[in-house]
């Protein structure tokens, strides 16, 4: 129980991946990374990988799915002496519940579909299997289902739901999307896989695709050099975890919960991220005076799914001086019998009445908190109390190549600024005033894959 417990205190640090094999010589690929925790399908679970793995300080987690005999598995799971175990898939509540129960020495990760989220359990790891594989995606003719009414480049991202998931429940969030089967997946898309993430405070299961993995476990020099330019991005977004639980800057406040679309990507938080305004998600429920404290706007996705308190809090919210924008009356998303995680083509057209009025607000030139500008393959994610001593902006780029000149300007006077860099960089910037609400003005003349911008006063 002991060692249970000493397990449990280190959840929080656990940088997960998925692991094709039992091999105990492809541990040594994990030398150097900081990747530390392994999820393995059961047909792998090997007291002589196990046993090397311990050696090493790397914790490893069995994955049971649905359809096995759980409680047999989480009993051999406890035979040979594994760290954990993942349900990934959708089980049948009670089974969730028992297999908790069971696993009571053993560390407990859940990975469900999104709709079978729980933000009321004790787990310290929440997450979902499900996810967009984060990247750009042309609009063309063949794919007017991502012809959003936010224009431009659409980037599939979680972020959006992330968001939200975190705004639902403090702590560690896992999402374990996997990149396209028989596809032969290029570097820079895992890079972006791990910032969509990382920036918002989430983890990102790493999972390979078959010919990586092929190439990897045959210690292939391009394999090998590129598996440790992924360990290096991991590891430069877990240094920058330290800021991870600085406030969400939000002047805009977006209220909304998973009836309204909070739990699929494409929704509302993602069509204002990509115009790089901050935006502060607020869960329906959490809805209160100090929720929207310093918000100036907020958005109100499902005025009816709100109960009369929290219509009251709203209600006060424009006495005082804020602004509020109802969705349409009639306005409702789809429901949680639709199994399915991104808006379709009817939802985008449902979407398209309450987006008109909302850009139309956030094109009127006021700064919300950071403009940018060049950065339509990149999406941004503001932190900081406005007013605030420090302010934190991570830029996470989709373009697949370097984005020269970006430019921002951030609302308050900052006299430093230190933009930190994956490939082990940390440059001093020269921030500059602006004319514009007190704001400061950086020039960033390189952007690769990521970017964070560390600002003080």
């Amino acid at each position: 129980m002991l060692a249970a417990a000493m397990l449990v205190a280190t959840l929080a640090d656990w940088v997960p991946a998925r692991w094709p094999t039992n091999d105990p010589a492809s541990l040594d690929l994990l030398t150097g990374t900081p990747i530390n925790c392994l999820l393995l399908e059961k047909q792998s679970w090997s007291s002589a990988f196990l046993t090397k793995a311990a050696a090493q300080n790397i914790t490893v987690l069995g994955i049971i799915r649905p359809g096995a005999d759980t409680a047999q598995a989480i009993r051999t799971a406890k035979e040979q002496h594994l760290n954990g175990i993942v349900l990934e898939g959708e089980f049948p509540r009670a089974d969730t519940d028992a297999a908790r129960k069971e696993s009571a020495d053993l560390a407990f990760v859940e990975l469900p579909p999104r709709r079978a989220l729980r933000f009321d359990t004790q787990d310290t790891i929440t997450g979902t299997y499900q996810g967009v594989w984060p990247g750009v995606r042309p609009v063309d003719e063949k794919d007017k289902a991502h012809a959003m009414p936010s224009g431009g480049p659409w980037i599939d991202t979680n972020t959006g739901f992330l968001r939200y998931a975190r705004a639902m429940r403090k702590g560690e969030f896992w999402i374990a999307v996997a990149p396209p089967e028989n596809v032969i997946t290029p570097l820079d898309r895992y890079f972006m896989a791990i910032g969509d993430a990382s920036m918002v405070g989430a983890r990102w299961v790493l999972a390979l695709d078959s010919d990586f993995w092929k190439r990897l476990l045959a210690r292939q020099d391009t394999a090998v050099r590129d598996w440790k330019r992924i360990a290096q991005h991991i590891r430069f977004y877990e240094d920058q975890r330290k800021y991870r639980d600085l406030p969400i800057y939000g002047l805009m406040a977006v209220v909304q919960d998973a009836s309204s679309g909070a739990l699929l990507s494409g929704s509302i938080l993602d069509m204002i991220a990509v115009k790089h305004t901050p935006v502060r998600p607020v869960p329906g429920a959490r809805l209160s005076k100090e929720a929207l404290t310093k918000a100036l706007m907020a958005i109100n996705i499902d005025p009816r799914g709100l109960t009369p308190d929290k219509a009251e809090v709203l209600k006060e919210f424009t006495r005082s001086g804020g602004t509020v924008l109802n969705g349409p009356p009639e306005w409702k998303m789809p429901s949680d019998s639709k199994n399915h995680i991104t808006v379709d083509e009817d939802d985008v057209k449902k979407l398209d009445e309450i987006w008109k009025e909302m850009n139309s607000m956030i094109a009127r030139g006021r700064n919300m908190g950071v403009r940018l500008f060049n950065v339509s393959s990149m999406l941004s994610f503001y932190q900081g109390v406005p007013g605030g001593d420090r302010a934190v902006l991570h830029l996470v780029n989709y373009s697949g190549y370097n984005v020269e000149n970006v430019t921002a300007h951030v609302l308050g006077r900052y006299r430093k600024a230190t933009l930190n860099l994956p490939e082990g960089k940390s440059i001093a910037m020269d921030p500059y005033d602006v004319d514009e609400g007190e704001a400061t003005g950086l020039d960033l003349a390189n952007v690769p894959a990521y970017a964070v911008v560390v600002m003080e006063k």
